[in-house]
Protein backbone atom coordinates (compact mmCIF):
# COMPACT_ATOMS: atom_id res chain seq x y z
CA UNK A 1 0.00 0.00 0.00
CA UNK A 2 2.72 2.28 0.85
CA UNK A 3 4.15 2.03 -2.48
CA UNK A 4 1.31 2.74 -4.39
CA UNK A 5 -0.93 -0.39 -5.40
CA UNK A 6 -2.86 0.71 -8.07
CA UNK A 7 -5.44 -2.06 -7.79
CA UNK A 8 -5.69 -1.24 -3.80
CA UNK A 9 -6.98 2.49 -5.25
CA UNK A 10 -9.20 1.05 -8.05
CA UNK A 11 -11.01 -0.86 -5.41
CA UNK A 12 -11.64 1.93 -2.94
CA UNK A 13 -12.64 3.98 -6.20
CA UNK A 14 -14.88 2.06 -7.90
CA UNK A 15 -17.59 0.12 -6.73
CA UNK A 16 -17.55 -2.69 -9.19
CA UNK A 17 -21.08 -3.87 -7.59
CA UNK A 18 -22.70 -1.48 -9.49
CA UNK A 19 -22.09 -3.65 -12.71
CA UNK A 20 -23.57 -6.85 -11.01
CA UNK A 21 -27.36 -6.13 -12.41
CA UNK A 22 -26.63 -6.25 -15.58
CA UNK A 23 -24.05 -8.97 -15.47
CA UNK A 24 -26.66 -11.13 -13.89
CA UNK A 25 -29.22 -10.47 -16.01
CA UNK A 26 -27.64 -10.93 -19.04
CA UNK A 27 -25.52 -14.00 -18.04
CA UNK A 28 -27.93 -16.19 -15.81
CA UNK A 29 -29.10 -19.56 -17.14
CA UNK A 30 -31.47 -21.42 -15.82
CA UNK A 31 -29.69 -24.63 -14.38
CA UNK A 32 -31.02 -28.01 -17.00
CA UNK A 33 -31.05 -30.29 -13.28
CA UNK A 34 -29.44 -30.49 -9.93
CA UNK A 35 -25.66 -30.91 -8.86
CA UNK A 36 -23.00 -29.31 -10.64
CA UNK A 37 -20.60 -26.76 -9.66
CA UNK A 38 -21.52 -23.43 -8.91
CA UNK A 39 -20.67 -20.63 -11.44
CA UNK A 40 -17.78 -18.52 -10.39
CA UNK A 41 -19.36 -14.82 -9.41
CA UNK A 42 -20.14 -12.79 -12.59
CA UNK A 43 -18.25 -9.22 -10.83
CA UNK A 44 -15.27 -11.98 -10.12
CA UNK A 45 -14.91 -12.83 -13.36
CA UNK A 46 -15.57 -9.05 -14.74
CA UNK A 47 -12.98 -8.06 -12.30
CA UNK A 48 -10.46 -10.31 -13.77
CA UNK A 49 -11.14 -9.40 -17.21
CA UNK A 50 -9.87 -5.95 -15.62
CA UNK A 51 -6.73 -7.26 -14.10
CA UNK A 52 -5.96 -8.91 -17.38
CA UNK A 53 -6.60 -5.71 -19.77
CA UNK A 54 -4.59 -3.30 -17.25
CA UNK A 55 -1.64 -5.62 -17.49
CA UNK A 56 -2.47 -7.11 -20.72
CA UNK A 57 -1.78 -11.14 -20.06
CA UNK A 58 -2.58 -13.56 -21.52
CA UNK A 59 -5.35 -16.30 -20.03
CA UNK A 60 -2.86 -18.34 -18.52
CA UNK A 61 -0.64 -15.88 -17.49
CA UNK A 62 -3.77 -14.33 -15.79
CA UNK A 63 -4.58 -17.38 -13.65
CA UNK A 64 -0.75 -17.72 -12.94
CA UNK A 65 -0.24 -14.37 -11.72
CA UNK A 66 -3.55 -14.37 -9.87
CA UNK A 67 -2.50 -17.54 -8.31
CA UNK A 68 1.17 -15.74 -7.11
CA UNK A 69 0.33 -11.95 -6.04
CA UNK A 70 -1.07 -11.42 -3.20
CA UNK A 71 -2.43 -7.67 -4.80
CA UNK A 72 -4.22 -9.38 -7.61
CA UNK A 73 -5.82 -11.68 -4.19
CA UNK A 74 -6.27 -8.58 -2.48
CA UNK A 75 -8.42 -6.51 -5.18
CA UNK A 76 -10.43 -9.82 -6.45
CA UNK A 77 -11.23 -10.62 -2.87
CA UNK A 78 -9.41 -14.09 -2.70
CA UNK A 79 -7.80 -15.59 0.15
CA UNK A 80 -5.12 -18.33 -0.25
CA UNK A 81 -8.16 -20.94 0.38
CA UNK A 82 -10.22 -20.02 -2.01
CA UNK A 83 -10.52 -21.48 -6.16
CA UNK A 84 -8.89 -19.46 -9.02
CA UNK A 85 -10.74 -19.41 -12.06
CA UNK A 86 -8.78 -21.30 -14.38
CA UNK A 87 -7.17 -19.77 -17.91
CA UNK A 88 -10.45 -21.80 -19.46
CA UNK A 89 -12.56 -20.51 -17.52
CA UNK A 90 -11.91 -16.95 -18.41
CA UNK A 91 -11.67 -17.33 -22.02
CA UNK A 92 -14.70 -19.27 -21.83
CA UNK A 93 -16.24 -15.69 -19.97
CA UNK A 94 -14.45 -13.63 -22.03
CA UNK A 95 -16.68 -15.24 -24.99
CA UNK A 96 -19.82 -15.14 -23.53
CA UNK A 97 -19.31 -11.12 -23.37
CA UNK A 98 -18.60 -11.18 -26.30
CA UNK A 99 -21.39 -13.44 -28.03
CA UNK A 100 -23.57 -11.12 -26.55
CA UNK A 101 -22.04 -7.75 -26.77
CA UNK A 102 -22.06 -7.22 -23.18
CA UNK A 103 -19.06 -5.38 -23.09
CA UNK A 104 -20.67 -2.72 -24.98
CA UNK A 105 -23.15 -2.57 -22.64
CA UNK A 106 -21.00 -2.41 -19.67
CA UNK A 107 -19.07 0.81 -21.27
CA UNK A 108 -22.58 2.25 -22.07
CA UNK A 109 -23.39 2.12 -18.30
CA UNK A 110 -20.26 3.27 -17.25
CA UNK A 111 -20.37 6.19 -18.93
CA UNK A 112 -23.71 7.03 -18.21
CA UNK A 113 -22.52 7.11 -14.41
CA UNK A 114 -19.97 9.08 -15.35
CA UNK A 115 -22.38 11.32 -17.04
CA UNK A 116 -24.50 11.44 -13.86
CA UNK A 117 -21.20 12.67 -11.69
CA UNK A 118 -21.03 15.29 -14.60
CA UNK A 119 -17.47 14.26 -15.49
CA UNK A 120 -18.03 14.45 -18.96
CA UNK A 121 -18.31 18.09 -19.67
CA UNK A 122 -19.39 18.25 -23.63
CA UNK A 123 -17.46 21.55 -24.21
CA UNK A 124 -15.58 19.81 -27.29
CA UNK A 125 -15.05 15.75 -29.10
CA UNK A 126 -11.63 14.92 -29.90
CA UNK A 127 -11.24 11.92 -32.41
CA UNK A 128 -8.21 9.58 -33.56
CA UNK A 129 -7.40 5.96 -34.13
CA UNK A 130 -4.99 3.54 -33.24
CA UNK A 131 -3.44 0.64 -34.34
CA UNK A 132 -4.49 -2.78 -32.17
CA UNK A 133 -1.83 -5.50 -33.31
CA UNK A 134 -3.06 -9.36 -33.62
CA UNK A 135 -0.76 -12.30 -33.81
CA UNK A 136 0.63 -11.78 -37.36
CA UNK A 137 0.01 -14.83 -40.06
CA UNK A 138 2.89 -16.59 -41.68
CA UNK A 139 0.92 -16.68 -45.08
CA UNK A 140 2.27 -16.62 -48.84
CA UNK A 141 1.29 -13.89 -51.33
CA UNK A 142 -1.81 -15.88 -52.40
CA UNK A 143 -3.02 -17.06 -49.52
CA UNK A 144 -3.34 -12.98 -48.69
CA UNK A 145 -4.95 -12.36 -51.33
CA UNK A 146 -7.41 -14.61 -51.98
CA UNK A 147 -8.27 -13.60 -47.77
CA UNK A 148 -8.21 -9.74 -48.78
CA UNK A 149 -10.85 -10.43 -51.70
CA UNK A 150 -13.18 -12.28 -49.00
CA UNK A 151 -12.32 -15.71 -50.22
CA UNK A 152 -11.16 -18.99 -47.75
CA UNK A 153 -7.26 -19.93 -49.83
CA UNK A 154 -7.09 -22.82 -51.54
CA UNK A 155 -7.09 -25.80 -49.00
CA UNK A 156 -7.51 -24.33 -45.99
CA UNK A 157 -11.29 -25.69 -45.61
CA UNK A 158 -9.81 -29.28 -45.64
CA UNK A 159 -7.84 -28.01 -42.70
CA UNK A 160 -10.14 -26.95 -40.04
CA UNK A 161 -7.25 -27.09 -37.11
CA UNK A 162 -5.50 -24.66 -39.33
CA UNK A 163 -8.16 -22.46 -40.29
CA UNK A 164 -8.82 -22.10 -36.67
CA UNK A 165 -6.22 -20.38 -35.60
CA UNK A 166 -6.12 -17.87 -38.75
CA UNK A 167 -7.73 -14.45 -38.67
CA UNK A 168 -10.02 -13.76 -41.97
CA UNK A 169 -10.86 -10.02 -41.23
CA UNK A 170 -7.46 -9.03 -39.29
CA UNK A 171 -5.09 -6.86 -42.44
CA UNK A 172 -2.31 -5.66 -43.21
CA UNK A 173 -1.67 -1.79 -43.72
CA UNK A 174 1.63 0.38 -44.05
CA UNK A 175 2.06 3.91 -42.21
CA UNK A 176 5.76 5.93 -42.44
CA UNK A 177 7.23 2.88 -43.66
CA UNK A 178 6.26 0.53 -41.29
CA UNK A 179 3.71 -2.19 -41.52
CA UNK A 180 0.92 -3.24 -38.68
CA UNK A 181 -1.47 -6.04 -38.84
CA UNK A 182 -4.66 -6.38 -37.21
CA UNK A 183 -7.01 -3.72 -35.89
CA UNK A 184 -8.13 0.17 -35.85
CA UNK A 185 -9.69 1.23 -32.17
CA UNK A 186 -11.42 4.42 -33.49
CA UNK A 187 -11.84 6.43 -30.64
CA UNK A 188 -13.93 9.57 -29.43
CA UNK A 189 -12.87 11.29 -26.34
CA UNK A 190 -14.18 14.31 -23.94
CA UNK A 191 -12.17 16.77 -25.30
CA UNK A 192 -12.23 18.38 -21.21
CA UNK A 193 -12.03 15.13 -18.91
CA UNK A 194 -10.17 12.96 -21.96
CA UNK A 195 -12.92 9.80 -21.09
CA UNK A 196 -13.94 7.87 -23.84
CA UNK A 197 -17.06 8.55 -25.06
CA UNK A 198 -17.66 5.96 -28.02
CA UNK A 199 -15.23 4.29 -30.02
CA UNK A 200 -15.51 1.79 -33.36
CA UNK A 201 -13.44 -0.84 -34.05
CA UNK A 202 -12.04 -1.89 -37.82
CA UNK A 203 -9.69 -3.61 -39.89
CA UNK A 204 -6.35 -2.07 -39.41
CA UNK A 205 -6.52 -0.93 -43.00
CA UNK A 206 -9.90 0.76 -42.74
CA UNK A 207 -8.81 5.06 -43.14
CA UNK A 208 -9.31 6.98 -40.17
CA UNK A 209 -11.97 9.12 -41.60
CA UNK A 210 -14.24 6.15 -42.58
CA UNK A 211 -15.59 5.43 -38.79
CA UNK A 212 -15.71 9.14 -38.24
CA UNK A 213 -19.38 9.74 -38.42
CA UNK A 214 -20.44 6.56 -37.00
CA UNK A 215 -18.73 7.96 -34.35
CA UNK A 216 -20.64 11.04 -33.56
CA UNK A 217 -24.14 10.96 -32.45
CA UNK A 218 -26.91 13.78 -31.20
CA UNK A 219 -24.96 14.18 -28.07
CA UNK A 220 -22.44 16.01 -29.92
CA UNK A 221 -24.10 18.35 -32.04
CA UNK A 222 -23.16 21.93 -31.68
CA UNK A 223 -19.78 21.12 -30.02
CA UNK A 224 -16.32 21.80 -31.47
CA UNK A 225 -14.78 18.68 -33.19
CA UNK A 226 -10.54 18.12 -33.10
CA UNK A 227 -8.98 15.84 -35.58
CA UNK A 228 -5.74 15.73 -37.16
CA UNK A 229 -5.16 16.25 -40.61
CA UNK A 230 -5.99 12.36 -41.53
CA UNK A 231 -10.36 13.41 -40.98
CA UNK A 232 -8.95 16.56 -44.09
CA UNK A 233 -11.88 16.69 -46.46
CA UNK A 234 -14.58 18.92 -47.84
CA UNK A 235 -17.31 16.54 -48.46
CA UNK A 236 -17.19 14.71 -45.15
CA UNK A 237 -16.97 18.28 -43.40
CA UNK A 238 -19.99 19.45 -45.30
CA UNK A 239 -21.35 16.51 -43.13
CA UNK A 240 -20.26 17.46 -39.99
CA UNK A 241 -21.20 21.36 -40.56
CA UNK A 242 -24.84 20.20 -42.06
CA UNK A 243 -25.79 16.70 -41.00
CA UNK A 244 -23.94 16.97 -37.21
CA UNK A 245 -24.26 21.23 -36.59
CA UNK A 246 -20.38 20.43 -35.29
CA UNK A 247 -18.03 23.25 -35.06
CA UNK A 248 -14.54 21.46 -37.46
CA UNK A 249 -11.42 22.24 -35.94
CA UNK A 250 -9.79 19.74 -38.25
CA UNK A 251 -6.28 20.50 -38.88
CA UNK A 252 -5.69 21.59 -42.58
CA UNK A 253 -2.77 19.57 -44.43
CA UNK A 254 -0.37 21.16 -47.08
CA UNK A 255 0.08 19.82 -50.67
CA UNK A 256 2.81 20.21 -53.23
CA UNK A 257 2.97 23.77 -54.31
CA UNK A 258 0.13 24.75 -51.81
CA UNK A 259 2.22 24.84 -48.64
CA UNK A 260 0.34 26.28 -45.41
CA UNK A 261 -0.06 30.14 -45.13
CA UNK A 262 1.09 31.80 -41.86
CA UNK A 263 -2.55 32.13 -40.79
CA UNK A 264 -3.34 28.05 -41.10
CA UNK A 265 0.31 27.25 -39.31
CA UNK A 266 -1.10 28.94 -36.46
CA UNK A 267 -4.84 27.83 -36.61
CA UNK A 268 -3.28 24.36 -36.64
CA UNK A 269 -1.09 24.94 -33.72
CA UNK A 270 -4.17 26.65 -31.91
CA UNK A 271 -6.19 23.45 -32.58
CA UNK A 272 -3.15 20.87 -31.82
CA UNK A 273 -3.37 21.90 -28.21
CA UNK A 274 -6.68 20.45 -27.67
CA UNK A 275 -5.95 17.70 -30.19
CA UNK A 276 -2.88 16.25 -28.74
CA UNK A 277 -4.93 15.15 -25.21
CA UNK A 278 -6.28 12.07 -27.34
CA UNK A 279 -2.68 11.35 -27.49
CA UNK A 280 -2.63 10.66 -23.55
CA UNK A 281 -5.23 8.19 -23.75
CA UNK A 282 -2.81 6.16 -26.46
CA UNK A 283 -0.27 7.16 -24.06
CA UNK A 284 -1.57 5.81 -20.73
CA UNK A 285 -2.57 2.15 -22.67
CA UNK A 286 0.85 1.72 -24.28
CA UNK A 287 2.62 2.83 -21.08
CA UNK A 288 0.75 1.93 -18.01
CA UNK A 289 -1.37 -0.87 -19.89
CA UNK A 290 1.22 -3.00 -21.30
CA UNK A 291 0.46 -1.91 -24.66
CA UNK A 292 -2.40 -2.51 -27.09
CA UNK A 293 -1.57 -5.87 -28.38
CA UNK A 294 -4.53 -8.55 -28.22
CA UNK A 295 -4.19 -11.88 -28.58
CA UNK A 296 -7.34 -13.21 -29.88
CA UNK A 297 -8.65 -14.46 -33.75
CA UNK A 298 -11.45 -12.21 -35.84
CA UNK A 299 -13.40 -9.05 -35.46
CA UNK A 300 -15.99 -10.52 -32.79
CA UNK A 301 -13.36 -10.81 -30.17
CA UNK A 302 -11.05 -7.98 -31.20
CA UNK A 303 -14.73 -6.23 -30.47
CA UNK A 304 -14.67 -7.11 -27.26
CA UNK A 305 -11.02 -6.71 -26.16
CA UNK A 306 -10.61 -3.42 -27.46
CA UNK A 307 -14.51 -2.53 -25.60
CA UNK A 308 -12.43 -3.79 -22.47
CA UNK A 309 -9.54 -1.99 -23.09
CA UNK A 310 -11.26 1.37 -23.36
CA UNK A 311 -13.39 0.45 -20.27
CA UNK A 312 -10.49 -0.48 -18.16
CA UNK A 313 -8.60 3.23 -19.16
CA UNK A 314 -12.37 4.94 -18.17
CA UNK A 315 -12.10 3.28 -14.91
CA UNK A 316 -8.51 4.50 -14.21
CA UNK A 317 -9.15 7.72 -15.42
CA UNK A 318 -12.21 7.67 -13.18
CA UNK A 319 -9.91 7.51 -10.35
CA UNK A 320 -7.45 10.19 -11.95
CA UNK A 321 -10.41 12.94 -12.20
CA UNK A 322 -11.52 12.05 -8.44
CA UNK A 323 -8.15 12.99 -7.41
Amino acid sequence: SKLGDPLEKLSQGIDFEFFRELLEERLHVEPKGQGGRRAYDYVLMFKILVLQRYYNLSDVQTEYQICDRLSFMRFLGLTLADDVPDSRTVWHFRERLAELGLVEELFSLFLARLEELGLVVHEGKIVDASFVQVPRQRNSKEDNEAIKGGELPAGWEEKPNKLRQKDLEARWTMKRGQAFYGYKNHTKCDAKSKLITGNSVTDASVHDSKALLELLGEEDEGQALYADSAYVGEALQDKLVVGKKMRVQVCEKGYRNRPLTPEQKESNKAKAKVRARVEHIFGFVENSMGGSFIRSIGMARAKANIGLMNLTYNLFRRLQLAQ
